[in-house]
């Protein structure tokens, strides 16, 4: 089956960009009423209880990206009968998960008062509402999430955008009613499994209407059976040292710093993760496109797509660092008030966390695309025992600034160098890595010119408040797009962006 790669990734960015502005200004919306009504304990607790349960999540082991993989070649060959048996595994798979997932969550209830530090709300059974963050997680793996992978292969990501949206403008809308009319923080949890709930359904019934033809039916043979098992194991590894790159920082402060710095450190991430997702969009749009090229086009054919992708996701992500450098502080300060807010030296590091985290996304995209899961199987190893260490130490000692260095330093060693080194060792061959470095080192040059200068001048307005905030908000548009322009007018790269950027279809 042969796919317009271009106008999907098209409609799946447009619509995952309209999907992420829902899904990311109404619970920020709901996080500054929360502090200013229930308070911020409230926050931190949600905040943890969310991260517990993201590290349950690497139960699923990987399973969705390995699957969306082994659909690529039935898809291209239209082959109905291996979908509908790797969809059947799916489903079984996941109720297994969930099962699981259920018995290690109700294990860990006696252990959840170590990990926090100081006192709880008085009005909050700890052990209740944990027990509905783990009944909103469960039932996602009881009900049709498996059918997400299907529509993903297919490349379809703005069928799951819509429904995505459309269950969170209704859930966050309830949500704010509740906390500002009832100031129950439990039925506000309780809002969480509802809208699991009306997801799963409607996600089951696009996919039905969608892929009539494709059921839950047969088995998968035993090659596909065995490549899935390897896939898995190497995902698995992957999985595990996300989970220690992100939750477990929010575990470790709230057990060493408590659950109101718990939230300040949430606040600060919340808004990097807003501009995070805006990348997470291109991720899932071109991905699929990327494995029909990796098995339908030639080695240099997908290195030129790379460096062309690249070029402009890191001038993307220098301007987002650079509007992070310097609208930051403002934004916490008029969202959450000035008792939410750190020290200026770590919103520097969450900067530097911010860019060191995007140099490594197009080159692990066509990782994911390639399957080489279980070729970075030590790389993710060392990276998630690294940071578990590094966060205990450093985050014990220095506090938040220890969490994000911990992070920074196996960030950039282990993930970026590291991994960049098994994508051209197992599928870029022909190709030497020194031109990848290089041009990243020429990207993040011109990014830190742009940041000195646009925070130089963003110190000099003589304005406060909302108003210094939309003149700072303009030189972080200008200047950085301004000094890319100049520099890489000429660039090849340029060019090749331009033209694919702006075809029209």
């Amino acid at each position: 089956m042969k796919f317009n790669r271009t106008k999907n990734a098209k409609r799946n960015i447009f619509f995952g960009l309209l999907n992420k502005m829902v899904t990311l200004v109404f619970p920020f919306v709901i996080r500054m009423v929360m502090i200013r009504i229930l308070g911020a304990e409230y926050l931190g607790l949600g905040s943890l209880f969310k991260s517990i349960l993201t590290v349950l999540n690497i139960t699923e082991l990987g399973f969705s990206s390995a699957i969306i993989y082994s659909m690529y070649k039935p898809i291209a060959n239209d082959d109905k009968e291996t979908l509908c048996a790797i969809l059947n595994f799916y489903r079984k798979v996941y109720f297994a998960i969930g099962f699981i997932i259920t018995l290690v969550g109700l294990a860990i209830l006696p252990f959840l008062p170590s990990l926090i530090k100081g006192s709880c709300p008085a009005d909050i059974n700890i052990y209740v509402l944990y027990a509905l963050y783990l009944c909103s997680t469960v039932l996602s793996y009881l009900l049709f999430s498996y059918k997400n992978s299907l529509i993903n292969a297919y490349q379809r990501v703005d069928v799951i955008s819509n429904i995505n949206t459309a269950v969170h403008l209704i859930t966050c809308t309830a949500q704010l009613v509740i906390i500002v009319l009832t100031k129950n923080f439990y039925f506000y949890v309780i809002m969480n499994i509802a809208a699991t709930l009306i997801q799963n359904i409607c996600t089951q019934i696009c996919s039905k209407k969608m892929f009539p033809d494709i059921i839950c039916k047969g088995s998968i043979n035993s090659e596909t059976k065995k490549e899935i098992k390897v896939k898995v194991t190497g995902l698995f590894i992957t999985k595990i040292c996300h989970v220690t790159r992100n939750s477990f920082d929010s575990i470790f402060i709230s057990a060493f710093l408590g659950l109101r710095l718990t939230a300040i450190y949430n606040n600060y991430y919340y808004i990097m993760h807003a501009l995070l997702s805006v990348f997470g969009i291109i991720w899932p749009a071109i991905l699929a496109g990327i494995g029909n090229s990796i098995v339908t086009e030639s080695q240099e054919k997908n290195y030129s797509d790379m460096k062309k992708f690249n070029f402009i996701y890191m001038w993307l992500a220098g301007c987002f660092t650079v509007c992070l450098l310097c609208l930051y502080q403002p934004f916490t300060q008029i969202a959450f008030g000035k008792d939410m807010m750190f020290a200026f030296p770590v919103v520097i590091l969450f900067c530097v966390y911010f860019y060191v985290l995007k140099m490594g996304d197009i080159r692990a995209i066509y990782s994911d695309a390639c399957g080489l899961w279980w070729e970075n199987r030590w790389r993710n190893i060392l990276e998630a025992v690294s940071n578990i260490i590094l966060n205990f130490i450093l985050g014990k000692f220095w506090g938040v600034y220890g969490i994000v260095i911990a992070t920074l330093i196996s960030l950039f060693f282990i993930n970026f160098l590291w991994g960049s080194t098994i994508v051209y060792k197992h599928y870029f061959t022909r190709i030497k890595i020194s031109e990848y470095y290089l041009l990243h080192l020429l990207y993040a040059s011109v990014t830190l010119t742009a940041c000195f200068i646009s925070y130089f001048i963003c110190l000099h307005i003589p304005l406060n408040g909302l108003l210094a905030l939309l003149a700072k908000a303009l030189v972080c548009l200008l200047v950085p797009n301004l000094l890319y322009l100049a520099c890489y007018f000429r660039s090849p790269l340029f060019k090749e962006a331009s033209q694919t950027f702006f075809k029209r279809r």
